[in-house]
């Protein structure tokens, strides 16, 4: 019986949404399949796989990112979704998989350099679950702050807009942006992000 205890807590699952761990423990604990697991101030926050609309939100912002790095080669250093790349803080004991993060320099020479390489942006599309503002606009803003992110962009559905921040030293500015507008940044030079063909998506019938 022991051993069947055991073997069962040797992964999360969403019974654990709200449990408290430590950053070490969540990071060598696998996840049950099928949710997204995050660390927030020391407490599992488990969510569904995200729907639709946000993966051809996520997908419209992809289009435009890699095309412009196909002119830009070199700017980049490494450009990666949830699974693919993470931030540890274990201050506020917290691991977070932005939905998109992008490196400007280049990777520590670690296979697992999470705890000391800093994304120079983070993107975050708002899903409509009740608790998803809470943490993007507020929890994950104060953290990457915190971690030395120079900007995080916070995509929002539910709003048809974008809230850009830039780093000013230890804080952050504040730049709103509506359906249709454009982001440009110093840190991608000749990219723009081209709001009003990111949100076009949802008027598809895919995304119904």
């Amino acid at each position: 019986m022991a051993d069947t205890i055991a073997r069962q807590r040797a992964q999360i699952g969403p019974q654990d949404d709200g449990r408290r761990m430590s950053l070490e423990e969540f990071r060598d604990m696998p996840g049950e399949p099928g949710y997204r697991y995050e660390l927030g101030r020391g407490v599992v926050q488990v969510a569904p796989i995200p729907n639709l609309s946000h993966g051809l939100i996520i997908q419209a912002i992809d289009e435009q990112i890699y095309a412009w790095r196909g002119t830009h080669p070199g700017v980049v250093s490494y450009y990666a979704g949830g699974e693919g790349a993470k931030v540890e803080l274990p201050v506020l004991v917290s691991e977070r998989h932005p939905d998109r993060s992008i490196y400007a320099t280049p990777a520590p020479p670690d296979e697992q350099p999470w705890d000391r390489w800093t994304p120079s942006i983070t993107i975050e599309v708002v899903s409509p679950r009740p608790d998803a503002a809470q943490r993007d606009y507020v929890e994950k803003r104060e953290e990457y702050l915190a971690l030395g992110v120079l900007e995080y962009w916070i995509v929002d559905p539910q709003e048809r807009g974008m809230l850009a921040l830039t780093r000013h030293g230890d804080r952050w500015r504040e730049h709103k942006l509506a359906a249709d507008g454009k982001w440009t940044t110093p840190l991608l030079p000749g990219f723009t992000l081209d709001l009003a063909h990111v949100f076009s998506v949802l008027d598809r019938p895919a995304a119904s």
